[in-house]
């Protein structure tokens, strides 16, 4: 009887210790439940990924970052004496001063000064109170880049410049782009007026890169237009290019205005700026049998089987321009 009695207490005590554990089991869960939607729901984290990402985007390559990633900017500015505060103000006085001096003075010459956006301090403070609390998201290559030359290696390009001389070779570079563009635009309408729609499919078949490689050899650079949905496979973006044409089409869609990305290396410099769609461009690269008509989408057909370049409306991004010249000449 009385084993029998230390046997029923023993199983009321396990039962006792069982319940409690999955009473704490349960508390537990459901906190960090709690806890994981109330990140995903920070209205900081929202204002990052919208806007933020549009030039911080951590998904583009190394290659194709046209700001540095917001992981490095949280290395840069906060250790273990920074204060949320602190960081905030930080952060706050950045970006309504772009001007101002920078803890990442490499990045600074590699990508250029930050645009103004004029976003309200609430907002700001919003980012600054998500990124000092959480982890933030790390690009693919992240760890291995800044493990590179006594960790520096995470800019690729160190060929330190004044802005002075990157706002030249941006202007540089767009005068190149701009003529090309002027060149194909002449010939374009002057086909449309000749033969209408199907005498402008007709000249960019024939002429189009010619006149552009034309254009090149005068201005001893080399000028191209690549596309992420090429209507000539000869324009096939590559993948640096597919990540610009990314971040412009975030870009114009948030209803910004665009900038030239410039990069330098070993006295070259890479040049690169949207091409976008207007009402005349629609009547080819618009919506088939709306804009596009069935003659003109025969034509197409005919001439490009593997043709991408349709479905755009007015003030889309179809590609951009690409310009590689020597900074000397």
């Amino acid at each position: 009887m009385k084993n029998t009695f230390l046997i029923v207490l023993v199983l009321i005590f396990v039962s006792c210790k069982d319940d409690k554990k999955s009473d704490y089991n349960a508390v537990e869960s459901t906190t960090l439940q709690e806890l994981a939607e109330a990140v995903q729901s920070h209205p900081g984290k929202k204002i990052m990924e919208t806007e933020c990402y549009i030039c911080h985007d951590p998904e583009a390559s190394q290659e194709s970052m046209i700001a540095p990633p917001l992981v490095a900017v949280k290395t840069y500015y906060i250790d273990e004496n920074t204060s949320k505060e602190q960081f905030t103000q930080d952060l706050i006085k950045w970006v309504n001063d772009p001007e101002t001096e920078s803890k990442m003075p490499e990045a600074l010459f590699e990508f250029g000064s930050m645009p103004y956006i004029p976003y309200p301090d609430e907002a700001l403070a919003q980012i600054a109170e998500y990124i000092y609390e959480n982890d933030i998201e790390r690009p693919k290559w992240y760890d291995k880049a800044i493990q590179g030359e006594g960790g520096k290696g995470l800019w690729m390009n160190r060929n330190l410049v004044s802005k002075e001389i990157q706002e030249t070779n941006a202007q540089k570079g767009l005068a190149y782009a701009q003529a090309t563009q002027k060149a194909l635009g002449q010939q374009l309408i002057k086909a449309i007026g000749e033969k209408g729609t199907l005498g402008a499919i007709e000249f960019c078949n024939i002429k189009a890169l010619a006149l552009t490689d034309s254009i090149s050899v005068m201005n001893n650079a080399v000028i191209k237009r690549v596309s992420d949905k090429p209507r000539n496979p000869d324009n096939k973006a590559n993948d640096e290019e597919l990540g610009y044409i990314s971040y412009y089409k975030k870009l114009i869609a948030s209803g910004k205005e665009p900038k030239p990305i410039v990069k330098r290396e070993n006295g070259e410099v890479d040049f690169y700026y949207p091409i976008t769609t207007n009402t005349m461009c629609l009547q080819c690269h618009g919506r088939p049998n709306e804009q596009v008509m069935p003659e003109t989408l025969a034509t197409l057909k005919s001439l490009y089987p593997a043709d991408q370049a349709i479905d755009y409306d007015a003030n889309e991004v179809r590609g951009i321009w690409v310009v590689n010249f020597d900074e000397k000449k």
